[in-house]
């Protein structure tokens, strides 16, 4: 065990007792594997002697749109199936018209689109997936594609759709069949998941219409409405399986999504425009822009993945800091410092 090593252990441990998660489990690595891992904490505050492990099943959050959408677009343009820089309404006859039909996929990937910001889809469109993927797709836009930058969740969902229209496959089959499977990433999958594994997931928010913590059943709102899997979240995975798919981003074979994909996706491609962003993925904050070279992606639930081609080096950290509270600034500090750490 190095120092490094005992310093990232050290750090979750004091996280855990300080209640920013009940628990974590993480992994730092390079192309040739993981160089070093640990659990800590409780996998449930409710169950005391049941401490959380290395191959707990965490809800991803956004991470979803890295492990899935992302990943399936990359296999998509490199296959030919996708332009990125070509209008969606010129291929794609249900925007053909809408003011979505104006942006391409490079808008979405890197949040320049103009779509609305993330709100309550039932709220504005109902409770039927297909009126909801109408009211997305035909929304009006906030400005013209590429004029800002504006994270939103609907990017993701846009795209999730899009990879359906080129295919004629569902997301969750597309990610499974073209990433997943090829990549040994056996446990990941969407949900719900299913009763034998529920037991060995992290509990994320009280839910009051359950009257218990959300486990085993995506945490986010619009996701569950559109039964559990979409490109907006709904992907739940263990820790080695997102191992092993960082350690591909490093170091791409010929399964999955190649080099070439990860090269256009890890680099600013938002020019001027702040804040900077790659394709879907985002320099980490504690970078600067003179050096961008350790990309991040984050989700609500507490999860968190690094990767840097400049460095050699990949890490990820799962926590399920949502049982505790929404509260985003203990987690970020937590993050912050492991980041420092892996990346040293």
């Amino acid at each position: 065990m190095g120092p490094q090593t005992e310093s990232i252990e050290s750090l979750v441990l004091d996280a855990v007792r300080a209640r920013v998660c009940p628990g974590a489990a993480w992994a730092v690595g390079d192309a040739s594997g993981t160089s070093a891992g640990g659990a800590a904490g409780l996998l449930d505050p409710a169950r005391p002697d049941e401490p959380m492990r290395a191959d707990t099943l965490f809800d991803l959050a956004s991470l979803t749109k890295i492990v899935a959408v992302w990943s399936v677009t990359g296999t998509l343009v490199e296959s030919g199936a996708l332009e990125l820089h070509r209008p969606l309404g010129s291929f794609w006859p249900e925007v053909a018209g809408r003011p979505l039909g104006a942006a391409t996929a490079h808008h979405l990937l890197t949040h320049t689109a103009g779509l609305p910001l993330r709100a309550n889809l039932r709220f504005h469109y109902g409770s039927d997936p297909d009126e909801v993927r109408a009211g997305v797709l035909g929304e009006p836009l906030r400005h013209r594609p590429g004029e800002a930058v504006a994270y939103t969740d609907r990017a993701a969902l846009v795209l999730g759709y899009l990879a359906e229209h080129l295919t004629g496959r569902r997301l969750a089959h597309l990610a499974a069949a073209r990433v997943w499977n090829p990549l040994g990433m056996t446990e990941t999958r969407y949900g719900p998941l299913a009763a034998d594994v529920v037991s060995r997931c992290a509990p994320t928010e009280f839910d009051d219409a359950t009257g218990t913590h959300l486990k085993g059943t995506v945490h986010d709102f619009s996701t569950r409405l559109l039964g559990g899997a979409c490109g907006i979240a709904g992907v739940f995975a263990p820790r080695d399986d997102l191992c092993r798919f960082l350690r591909h981003t490093l170091s791409p074979g010929r399964s999955a999504f190649g080099a070439s994909w990860v090269r256009r996706s890890l680099r600013v491609r938002t020019g001027e425009l702040r804040p900077a962003r790659g394709l879907f993925w985002h320099p980490d904050p504690g970078t600067t822009a003179a050096r961008h070279d350790v990309w991040a992606h984050f989700g609500f639930t507490g999860t968190a993945m690094w990767v840097s081609p400049a460095r050699g080096r990949w890490a990820v950290l799962l926590t399920n800091k949502l049982y505790f509270t929404r509260d985003g600034v203990p987690v970020a500090r937590l993050r912050a410092a492991f980041r420092s750490l892996a990346f040293a």
